[in-house]
């Protein structure tokens, strides 16, 4: 059996909410291989789940940053700069959406909305990439999380559909664009997850149900699973993958319909 060791190497994990969020499944992975990682959080009311979460881990770096605010992001990026002189690996776990957005029809949604979600779940990679791109490292990793909702209709997904499309297209531009430097850059499409987040989407409990009954496998992936994804494209296992969206969702996106 291959054990990662990613002893020396340092992370930033930006986008963990609680002990349910994908972003702490991948960072308990990378903390579990001996990486070093910083974590940013939204707003000072996440920092004591975080500091719970990250309390037997000595040496990890918590800072404050709103992915959407320029200034903050630079400051992070400066802080993670002085204490950790690099990067070799950066998680984008971030995403959102008004809650009208997702109540109604995709029709009625609003400028506004649109453009809040847009921004907050596909252009951060590309300011959080432009900010990291000093401290990446050559080998370095980029990853983010989407969902099949970019390809296909979700009822009630709406445009955090459109924003995962776009967050997937980004994925492929900044792969093209970091690779000379020997940066790659991969989106994780994980099936339905039962975080707090996916859990307020109208009528999540069915899709849930659904997808693991259509399935190949029979369930629906796990939480651990795509953390442990997360881990090998971080690491030099992946060092021939960029540009791609890797699916982790039990064979669920394969099936066009249930044959039995």
């Amino acid at each position: 059996m291959i054990e990662l060791d990613l002893s020396g190497k340092t992370a930033l994990v930006m986008g963990v909410a609680n002990a349910r969020s994908l972003g702490w499944a991948i960072a308990e992975q990378l903390l579990a291989a001996g990486a070093k990682v910083a974590f940013s959080y939204q707003g000072e009311r996440l920092k004591p789940e975080l500091e719970k979460l990250t309390k037997d881990y000595p040496g990890t770096l918590l800072q404050q940053a709103d992915a959407t605010n320029e200034d903050e992001l630079t400051a992070l990026f400066a802080r993670v700069k002085d204490e950790f002189g690099g990067l070799d690996a950066l998680v984008h776990s971030i995403g959102y959406a008004p809650r009208e957005a997702m109540d109604g029809r995709f029709l009625d949604t609003t400028a506004a909305d649109w453009n809040t979600t847009l921004s907050v779940s596909a252009y951060t990679l590309v300011s959080l990439c432009r900010h990291a791109e000093p401290l990446l490292r050559e080998g370095s990793s980029v990853i983010s999380l989407t969902y099949y909702a970019s390809q296909k209709v979700v009822p009630k997904y709406n445009v955090m559909g459109v924003a995962k499309a776009a967050l997937e297209a980004a994925t492929r531009y900044l792969a093209a664009e970091l690779g000379a430097a020997g940066v790659r850059v991969n989106t994780i499409s994980a099936g339905p997850m039962r975080t707090i987040a996916a859990r307020s989407i109208p009528g999540f409990s069915t899709m849930y149900d659904k997808a693991a009954q259509v399935a190949p496998l029979g369930r629906n992936a796990t939480s651990q699973e795509v953390g442990k994804l997360a881990l090998f494209l971080l690491s030099d296992l992946a060092s021939g993958i960029t540009g791609q969206v890797v699916y982790v969702d039990a064979g669920s996106s394969v099936m066009a319909m249930k044959m039995d």
